[in-house]
């Protein structure tokens, strides 16, 4: 439990929190982070539904992913990347929101890499700003893959509207290509961040 206030009326209440979530222990827990229940609380006194910011670690065994969900810009204990390093096949990454989690979730199960999923949305961001300049820099997210040809499906916000973006695969195949012959873009070991940002130390 932790206390957190209320954006609405600002009252304080004790709200529930996780430091880690095994989703082989508790496997409902994978649907509340995935329709974003989990991170969400509701006043007791106003009834206003609020974000609830934690850090807390999603661990998917099955899957070999693990997911630090760690807001603002603290690094996780050096001890502890050290011991997960070495864990073999894991996918070991950090996120600062709990929509970033969500996403990640989302393109383990669509059995996807994140990097070339990182680098789609890269793509897809600039082909967007040559009709509309503010998508350049919009939040892209991943959702799912759809119909006989595994399309990928994005939500951007676009003048205050949430849009969704279908995407076809060949974007894909196409960002692996440009991947394969660029091996010197990879993850950090231990738990990487992999998003934006990071992508834009290769390419400008």
């Amino acid at each position: 439990m932790a206390l957190a206030s209320c954006n609405h009326c600002h009252q304080q209440t004790e709200v529930q929190t996780l430091q880690s979530i095994n989703v082989a222990l508790d496997p409902a827990l994978k649907t509340r982070v995935k329709d974003g229940s989990l991170f969400v609380w509701e006043c007791p006194y106003c009834g206003a539904r609020n974000l609830a910011l934690y850090q807390t670690l999603y661990h998917d065994p099955d899957a070999r992913l693990m997911v630090w969900l760690l807001p603002g810009d603290a690094t996780p204990p050096a001890a502890v990347s050290e011991a997960v390093a070495s864990l073999e096949g894991y996918t070991l990454r950090l996120v600062r929101e709990a929509g970033d989690l969500i996403e990640k979730v989302n393109i383990h199960d669509a059995l996807l890499d994140d990097v070339i999923v990182e680098m789609c949305k890269w793509v897809t961001r600039r082909e967007l700003a040559q009709k509309t300049p503010s998508a350049l820099n919009a939040p892209l997210r991943f959702l799912r893959t759809e119909g006989a040809d595994n399309d990928l499906v994005f939500a951007l916000p676009l003048d205050g509207q949430m849009q969704v973006l279908n995407v076809g695969f060949n974007v894909y195949e196409d960002a692996r290509g440009i991947l394969l012959r660029n091996p010197a873009i990879h993850p950090d070991p231990g738990f990487a961040e992999v998003n934006a940002a990071w992508l834009d130390r290769y390419f400008r």
